[in-house]
């Protein structure tokens, strides 16, 4: 248990107050009338930094046995801790991403993201020269559709999690659903989450995504390789974010959104390895980050390594 946890018990008292004044029980849930005890336990499961080790083994077996059983093949929902050390960041170089998406696509897929209605953790706007200005992220296109991208005239930044080192999203979650882990990550924890949507509001990056339906994904196409922080199935009412794909980062791997980039834009690293091309690009490319005036702080950059200076 966390000190943070430990001297706060207001969450507890929060949700609790905020559950039992509902009315009609499980109705008032969003719940079928005829859910079952596995069902409410779901929504009424202690917090995830409250759960000791053996409560938390026991979770893990019921969700392998409960989703396995709903899928129709393995699967494997562990709770890879953070590893020490390890601090992640993210550098994109925009003057090579191209645009065409696959980054969405492999994060869809990778962390069981609702097919319809659909969920996308990782969006690209695109941008275009209006009297030879860029426009500003308000006015930028997130549904183009060219015939063939990347189109002339267009640059394209793709904008998720920027995985704030002060992130306005937890500051305001009333419950204590959501926080940022020793690596960096923001995660929350879906059974805890309320969904009021104040971290949807708090965040200037527009990275958390309200799951307003029950979320549907193909049973084909789930990937078995879970996080109880990250990839798990979600559910009709919560909210849902990046975490680096924490199922993969916590195990040594790269993102998805990494190993999907065609022309090599992303990259992925620990920031406190001295060696990583991550800290190379820190410390040898001009580097950005988006919206820095608000001084949250973020672990995600964005630069641009042709046609353009490098730091002296």
């Amino acid at each position: 248990m966390s000190d943070d946890t430990k001297g706060n018990d207001n969450s507890n008292i929060t949700r609790r107050k905020f559950l039992a004044g509902l009315t009609a029980g499980a109705a008032a849930l969003s719940l079928p009338a005829d859910a079952d005890a596995y069902m409410l336990e779901e929504y009424f499961r202690q917090h995830f930094k409250r759960l000791d080790k053996d409560d938390l083994d026991d979770i893990l077996k019921k969700l392998d046995e409960e989703l396995s059983f709903k899928f129709g093949k393995k699967v494997n929902v562990k709770a890879t801790p953070p590893m020490d050390n390890v601090v992640y960041g993210y550098a994109l170089d925009l003057s090579r991403c191209v645009g065409c998406r696959r980054c969405v696509y492999a994060c869809v897929e990778e962390n069981n993201l609702s097919r319809n209605p659909q969920i996308h953790w990782i969006k690209v706007l695109e941008f275009s020269k209006q009297n030879h200005k860029w426009q500003g992220l308000e006015h930028s296109n997130r549904y183009y559709d060219p015939p063939k991208v990347p189109e002339k005239g267009r640059t394209y930044v793709p904008v998720q999690c920027q995985q704030c080192k002060k992130p306005p999203c937890v500051k305001v979650c009333p419950v204590q659903a959501t926080w940022q882990e020793p690596d960096g990550i923001v995660v929350v924890d879906y059974n805890w989450c309320i969904g009021c949507r104040f971290c949807m509001a708090a965040c200037p990056y527009g990275a958390r995504n309200f799951n307003w339906g029950k979320p549907s994904v193909p049973n084909e196409k789930i990937n078995p390789d879970m996080h109880y922080l990250g990839n798990r199935p979600q559910y009709k009412g919560v909210v849902g974010k990046c975490t680096f794909c924490i199922q993969r980062s916590r195990v040594g791997k790269y993102t998805a959104c990494v190993e999907a980039c065609p022309v090599g834009a992303r990259k992925f690293g620990n920031l406190m390895d001295p060696n990583s091309e991550l800290r190379y690009i820190l410390e040898h490319m001009k580097v950005f980050r988006l919206k820095e005036e608000l001084d949250t702080n973020p672990k995600f950059f964005y630069f641009f390594s042709l046609g353009s200076p490098v730091k002296s």
